[in-house]
């Protein structure tokens, strides 16, 4: 349990230190956020939502934060490789599945973090809590997303050796997910074809963050 802990400690002092990834991370939600958002917002009219396209659009930004977040945490596994450290922690006498649970643990709270930044910023242009145990369930997908995710980036980049290649696979596997999540229109708008290639109508309606809008956290004064 010690060196989960420690793993986990050293990757949050990292996040904290790197003021820049901070930053960097966050603007990207946030230009989705208030250009998108406002620019549209006039023109994107959605049923059952009285034409007001920013309340649609905040889960999917919350999300699109915890998500790219999470799974590009496992470029520090590749960080390691390069530096020696991971050389170091494999030797080291302890088994390979807590030092996974370590990076996971780090790189899911890294994640979930910057979706509370973004939730926090969104509360400044008029979002409202609804519900307290709403808004606690919207946490808990969010950690979901984290941890799976992050699990997924690290499995990634343990079989690779290039920073460059491990971005390029990352960006091809999560954008389509991304742009078929229903983060930024209703997977009921497309193309009958392609709606079917996003699953059973279950799969779709978790897939497109219906956990996150239905908890009540996407609510404008």
């Amino acid at each position: 349990m010690d060196i989960i802990y420690t793993i986990w400690l050293r990757s949050m002092k990292r996040f904290i230190r790197s003021k820049s990834r901070i930053i960097g991370s966050i603007a990207m939600p946030l230009f989705f956020l208030l250009f998108l958002g406002f620019g549209l917002n006039s023109v994107v009219s959605l049923p059952g939502l009285g034409g007001n396209y920013i309340v649609f659009l905040i889960p999917g930004m919350v999300a699109m934060s915890v998500l790219f977040t999470s799974v590009f945490s496992g470029i520090q596994i590749i960080w390691d490789k390069q530096f020696g450290f991971l050389k170091e922690t494999l030797v080291a006498p302890v088994s390979r599945l807590e030092i996974m649970l370590g990076q996971t643990a780090g790189g899911a709270t890294t994640a979930v973090v910057q979706g509370l930044m973004i939730l926090i910023l969104s509360i400044l242009i008029g979002l409202s809590i609804q519900s307290i145990p709403g808004f606690l369930i919207a946490i808990g997908f969010m950690v979901l997303i984290g941890i799976g995710f992050t699990a997924f980036g690290i499995a990634i980049a343990s079989s690779m050796e290039d920073m460059n290649g491990f971005q390029l696979i990352m960006n091809f596997v999560i954008f389509p997910i991304f742009g078929l999540s229903g983060a930024l229109f209703p997977i009921s708008s497309l193309p009958g074809w392609k709606e079917s290639g996003t699953g059973s109508p279950e799969s779709r309606r978790s897939i497109r963050l219906s956990a996150l809008r239905s908890s009540g956290v996407s609510r404008l004064r």
